[in-house]
């Protein structure tokens, strides 16, 4: 009997220890949410600047807000030349009521109006972030578009002219904060679609390198600053038959003029775990003769991203959160409101229920030339400032009507 009871003692002990381990188990679980909601919100402070307009409480209060369009940006950062130049410029647009994502990529050549006060002016679309920035730089720019915590609103307006939806907000990450992001994620696995190699992907920090040729550019400064006269340019060449050659090279050909500011690039088709500077380097370049052009890198780009959200809607990414915000914070900047933020992070369970279309901008819509100034640019194929039919198709997709294939790529997909 005194066993017996024993036995049942030790039973009704293994019970509570479970209860107790189940009620500590809870706990922790209860307190790692929390502390991760406070992380977000502490990181959603450090990032978040405001928006270009202060929204006002109104008496007729439209309906509830349920679709979200959002510019993605990404640009070099760091102390060189061009840092916020926007290598990437993505436009989202969710849907949240249709349950439905698209997806608009836009070539940095291309050729836009950007709003001024007075004269008009058009430059590169990945130069007008910069602007925003730097006002003061560009004195004619809009700067009723800008407030002094949010440089967005330029290419906000600009990306609106192109694509014919309002922006809402923006966020914009710098290339270490990309290759931070794809490390702290264990990597990404990129469907590589074509086999390419770039003999001209620069490399960072040596874009002044002379290559050891400093006595042969020393002779040619004058012509390559447009300082010398044609008598002494032709006296220069003349000095060495290959200077002219070297000259030429610079203009057209700068990998084999300056060799040792480039590398090699390799892809293989198929599926390839990238770490974070391989994926960045598969999304930046433009030179193969395989997939180069902006055209192809923007559909690179959504694969990188694509990858990107596969890894993030596994399973084995909530204990990288915390991590990956920690080191996010000096990288990102974003204008969505808090009210948005919980919104689509309430909605990401859903995330199963939603189709995406994707769109990039390719010689179906742009035709390429030169600016003024010499400068490689795409514009409409009906005329510069003329994105009718830009417009049409993003309208198109949202009504449910989906491009030719030669405007989307292949096949829309689950998100």
């Amino acid at each position: 009997m005194s066993k017996k009871i024993t036995r049942l003692n030790q039973i009704e002990l293994r019970k509570k220890l479970l209860r107790n381990s189940l009620i500590a188990l809870g706990i922790i679980v209860a307190i790692s949410f929390v502390a991760i909601l406070y992380r977000i919100l502490g990181f959603y402070n450090k990032i978040h600047t405001e928006t270009t307009t202060s929204p006002h409480v109104r008496e007729d209060a439209p309906a509830e807000k349920k679709d979200f369009t959002f510019l993605l940006l990404g640009y070099g950062g760091g102390t060189h030349e061009g840092t916020y130049l926007t290598d990437t410029i993505m436009v989202v647009n969710l849907d949240l009521e249709k349950k439905h994502v698209i997806l608009v990529s836009l070539p940095r050549d291309i050729w836009v109006k950007v709003p001024t006060k007075n004269e008009l002016f058009h430059s590169k679309i990945n130069a007008v972030y910069q602007m925003g920035l730097f006002p003061k730089n560009y004195p004619d720019v809009d700067t009723s578009l800008l407030t002094e915590d949010n440089p967005s609103g330029l290419l906000k307006k600009v990306v609106e002219d192109v694509i014919g939806l309002k922006v809402d907000a923006f966020a914009a990450i710098d290339f270490q904060g990309f290759i931070t992001a794809i490390d702290t994620l264990g990597g990404i696995n990129v469907d590589v679609k074509k086999t390419f190699t770039d003999y001209e992907y620069p490399i960072e920090g040596e874009e002044d390198n002379l290559c050891e040729r400093d006595e042969e550019f020393a002779l040619i400064e004058p012509i390559i600053n447009k300082v010398a006269t044609a008598d002494e340019t032709q006296n220069i060449y003349a000095q060495k038959s290959e200077l002219e050659q070297f000259v030429k090279d610079i203009k057209d050909h700068p990998a084999i003029a300056f060799p040792c500011r480039f590398e090699e690039l390799h892809f293989n088709a198929g599926t390839m775990q990238m770490d974070g500077v391989t994926a960045l380097k598969y999304a930046r370049s433009r030179h193969a003769l395989e997939d180069g052009g902006d055209f192809n890198r923007a559909l690179r780009q959504q694969n990188v991203l694509e990858a990107v959200k596969k890894k993030v809607m596994g399973i084995g990414f909530i204990p990288k959160i915390v991590p990956l915000l920690d080191e996010l914070e000096n990288h990102i900047i974003t204008d969505l409101p808090l009210a948005d933020l919980n919104k689509i992070l309430l909605e990401s369970r859903n995330s199963n229920q939603y189709t995406i279309d994707t769109l990039v901008l390719t010689d179906e819509f742009l035709t390429d030339g030169y600016s003024d100034y010499g400068a490689y640019i795409v514009t409409p194929k009906e005329g510069i400032d003329n994105w009718n039919k830009v417009r049409k198709t993003v309208q198109n997709m949202k009504n449910g009507i989906t491009p030719s294939p030669a405007e989307i790529s292949p096949t829309p997909s689950k998100k």
